[in-house]
């Protein structure tokens, strides 16, 4: 079986500010049929708490499975667990740094350093701005070994009328890169008209 044959995603949480993006991703995998193998770090509770009304109970009831982040042992640390890949939402710089040294200290950067390894899709979620060049060098590491980073940012030319339709849009452009596609994605050229023939920003 390939792993294109595996509806199965790693969802890895970590403790930058945006953990409705992890959530929102594990709602759109459950709509999707996909099975989900999550690790929040313990950062992350801490942010849980800050920016969401959602308990540590309420947030691992998403997923299907759930792993402790000092778990080194869990299935998703090694290469035959066959999965689609793995998605850091969101992908802190301390967590996207330690990925990119490939000197790993929990399960959540094990399991993505072992994303990369067996070359799968590693999706990074990123949230710090402004960037500086440490940040900037280190995200061209990550590209170079095979990750894509995808920081979660608005899509203005879709609308949205609330938190939830950017965090939403942004959810489901991520899991596109999977080949997975969420409902709730706006899409040019399909419900968002284009401009009419002819016409330019010339």
């Amino acid at each position: 079986m390939s792993n294109l044959d595996i509806r199965r995603l790693v969802v890895g949480i970590s403790g930058a500010s945006g953990v409705v993006y992890g959530a929102r991703v594990l709602d759109a995998c459950r709509e999707l049929g996909v099975e989900t193998h999550l690790i929040v770090s313990r950062a992350a509770l801490i942010t849980l708490a800050q920016e969401t009304d959602l308990t540590p109970a309420g947030l691992t009831a998403k997923a299907a499975v759930v792993y402790r982040v000092a778990d080194i042992g869990a299935a998703v640390a090694s290469g035959s667990f066959p999965t689609l890949g793995m998605i850091i939402a969101p992908c802190s710089v301390r967590t996207m740094s330690e990925i990119a040294s490939g000197v790993t200290s929990s399960l959540l950067t094990r399991a993505a350093d072992v994303t990369l390894k067996e070359a799968r899709r590693l999706v990074l979620m990123v949230r710090e701005t402004p960037l500086h060049l440490g940040h900037l060098r280190t995200m061209t590491a990550l590209a170079e070994m095979g990750a894509i980073i995808a920081p979660p940012l608005p899509a203005f030319y879709t609308r949205p009328t609330s938190l939830e339709d950017m965090v939403d849009q942004s959810v489901g452009r991520a899991l596109d890169l999977f080949g997975l596609s969420w409902a709730r994605v706006h899409r040019w050229g399909a419900d968002l008209a284009t401009a009419p023939a002819g016409e330019s920003d010339a």
